[in-house]
C-alpha cells in the first residue's frame, strides 16, 4: 500500500496479543497492520506462499456458520507454511455441555494460535482470559468482528492511498447501509475509524427499528465523528464516497414477522447507481441476499469481492504479528 513504511522502532508489538476488538487498536498498530498485509499480497502475487509460519498450528473453532472468515483465516495459515484444524459447533463437547473456557484450554494443548467465532457477544473476551495462546475473535454475536473491520478499513486505503505516513480518511463520507442495529461489521467499522485522528464523516442510512444502537453512536460522537443518520437512501448516496452495504439478517430477529417488515428496505443495482459519484467505492461484507443485484456486480466501482480477497491478507499479516514472526523473512 503506497504510503505506508514499517516505522524503524515498533510503535506496536502485537505478539502474543489477543485480538478481541478494535478498542485495542491505535494507529501506530494499523500502520504495522496494514504495511504487513501488503507485503503479504505482494508475496502471494509473487511467490504464491511462505515458510513463515511453517511448524505453527492454528485451530478454527467456529460456533456459528461462516464461509469467508473461516476460509480465509484457513488460507491464512496455510499460504504461510502453517497448519490448521478445524472444530465446529456440531462436532465439540460443547454439545455435551463443555464449557467455552474448558474447550479453549483443551484445544491451545494442540495449536500456536486460536480463532473463534461463537453466536453469543461477549465469548470472545471470556475465551482469551481463559487461554494461554493467542485467540482471534472471528465474531461474537451481535458484539464485534475486530478482523472484518481491518480488511474492510485496509480495503479503503487501498482505494484510497494516503501521499504520507499518515491515515488520511477525513476527506471520505463513509455511508453505512443497512442493517445497522444487528451488523457487528459496521459497529467494529466505525469504532475504528474512530481511533483515527483524521477519520471519515459517517452516514448512517437505515430503517428506523435497524438504527445504530447508541452504545455505537454515542462513543462515536465522544470522540468527535461527524454524523448522519437518515432513513433515505436516495438522499444520501450521492454526497457518499464510500458505500458499506450489510444484510438485513434474518437470524438476529426474534420472529419472521419482525424480519419481514424489513427485509428488502434497500436494493444497490444498476439503475439507483447512476446517482451515485463515478469514483466512489461500494462495500459489502457478505453474504449478500437481495441487498445488492447481481446486475451491478460488473460495475467497477463493486469492490466487495477485492475486499474478501483483502481479508486473507490482513490475516495474514494478523496471524504472523501475534505469533511474533520475522517478517524479513517474506
Amino acid at each position: 500500500m503506497s504510503g505506508f513504511k514499517r516505522p524503524r522502532e515498533a510503535m506496536a508489538s502485537l505478539t502474543g496479543m489477543d485480538i478481541v476488538s478494535v478498542e485495542q487498536f491505535d494507529e501506530g498498530m494499523l500502520r504495522l497492520v496494514f504495511d504487513t498485509a501488503s507485503e503479504m499480497k505482494r508475496m502471494v502475487r509473487t511467490r504464491k506462499k511462505s515458510d513463515l509460519l511453517r511448524g505453527h498450528i492454528l485451530a478454527n473453532v467456529f460456533f456459528e456458520p461462516s464461509t469467508r472468515t473461516m476460509c480465509s483465516f484457513d488460507a491464512a495459515m496455510k499460504r504461510l507454511g502453517g497448519e490448521v484444524i478445524s472444530v465446529f459447533e456440531s462436532s465439540s463437547s460443547s454439545k455435551k455441555g463443555e464449557s467455552i473456557e474448558d474447550t479453549i484450554r483443551c484445544l491451545e494443548c494442540y495449536c500456536d494460535v486460536l480463532v473463534l467465532r461463537h453466536p453469543e457477544k461477549g465469548t470472545a473476551a471470556k475465551a482469551a482470559a481463559a487461554s494461554k495462546k493467542p485467540l482471534i475473535n472471528a465474531g461474537d454475536g451481535v458484539g464485534e468482528h475486530p478482523t472484518q473491520a481491518l480488511l474492510d478499513l485496509f480495503t479503503l486505503f487501498s482505494n484510497h492511498p494516503s501521499t504520507t505516513d499518515d491515515l488520511v480518511l477525513d476527506g471520505l463520507n463513509l455511508l453505512l447501509l443497512g442493517d445497522l442495529k444487528h451488523g457487528r461489521t459496521v459497529h467494529s467499522l466505525s469504532l475504528l475509524t474512530s481511533k483515527l485522528s483524521r477519520p471519515p464523516r459517517l452516514t448512517l442510512v437505515s430503517p428506523e427499528v435497524l438504527r445504530m444502537p447508541a452504545s455505537v453512536t454515542d462513543v462515536l460522537r465522544s470522540r468527535g465523528l461527524k454524523l448522519e443518520e437518515t432513513a433515505k437512501l436516495e438522499e444520501a448516496l450521492p454526497g457518499a464516497d464510500v458505500l458499506y452495504v450489510t444484510r438485513v439478517q434474518r437470524e438476529r430477529f426474534a420472529s419472521a414477522d419482525e424480519y419481514d417488515a424489513v427485509k428488502g428496505a434497500y436494493t444497490i443495482d444498476a439503475a439507483i447507481m447512476r446517482t451515485a459519484k463515478s469514483d466512489m467505492i461500494v462495500m459489502h461484507p457478505l453474504p449478500r441476499v437481495d441487498e445488492i443485484s447481481t446486475d451491478f456486480d460488473a460495475d467497477p466501482r463493486a469492490q466487495y469481492f477485492d475486499q474478501m480477497e483483502n481479508g486473507m491478507y490482513v490475516r495474514m499479516a494478523l496471524l504472523a504479528l501475534v505469533l511474533g514472526a520475522d517478517l524479513s523473512k517474506l
